[in-house]
């Protein structure tokens, strides 16, 4: 199954403070008692192996998509770097997380400028040598699958789960915010974490 399905996210508003989440404690959905999540390794844009686990201590959003992706990546990342913004001076506290679900094309190189464009401090990783994204994937329960390849056409669309997980200073997977969820109420759940 795909988390697919989140708290209607409130209007944006000029100030966190001024909305508050329809239902419990986080605008997001609530995924602590599920059994989702847990460290993976994968190649950062440097070429170096990146675990997960190194970022304990900091609350993770986590996202997958592809750099070749027409419509939901590009239109997802911005509005993490909108988060980051908002948190000012907390931004130092959080990592926004890229992960590639297209290893054959996404190449250490290609993943770290794309997640640049958008803001240097986002880590883009992908799968390379033995690394594998289907255990990635498992672990985070993220669909995805080429659509669209002729017989040996390296021009192909991956639909894939859209969203965010965010991951507790811990390690643990705490929240899951929907795609389209307002970058206020991202970033207020991300200050109840940390």
């Amino acid at each position: 199954t795909t988390p697919s399905t989140g708290e209607p996210a409130a209007s944006a508003a000029s100030s966190t403070s001024a909305i508050a989440p329809k239902h419990g404690e986080f605008f997001g959905t609530d995924m602590r008692k599920d059994d989702i999540g847990g460290d993976f390794t994968l190649t950062s844009g440097d070429g170096k192996p990146f675990s997960i686990s190194s970022l304990k201590g900091k609350v993770v959003l986590l996202t997958f998509g592809y750099t070749n992706c027409p419509d939901v990546c590009p239109a997802s990342l911005p509005p993490y770097r909108e988060v980051i913004d908002q948190l000012g001076e907390q931004a130092k506290d959080v990592a926004v997380v890229f992960v590639s679900v297209d290893p054959e094309r996404d190449t250490p190189e290609v993943i770290d400028k794309y997640v640049k464009t958008f803001n240097k401090n986002f880590i883009g990783l992908t799968a390379t040598g033995d690394q594998s994204i289907p255990v990635v994937k498992q672990q985070y329960r993220v669909v995805s699958s080429k659509v669209n390849q002729k017989e040996d056409s390296e021009n192909y669309l991956v639909d894939h789960s859209s969203g965010a997980y965010l991951i507790d200073k811990t390690g643990e997977v705490a929240i899951f915010s929907r795609y389209g969820s307002e970058p206020a109420t991202i970033a207020a759940d991300i200050k109840k974490l940390l």
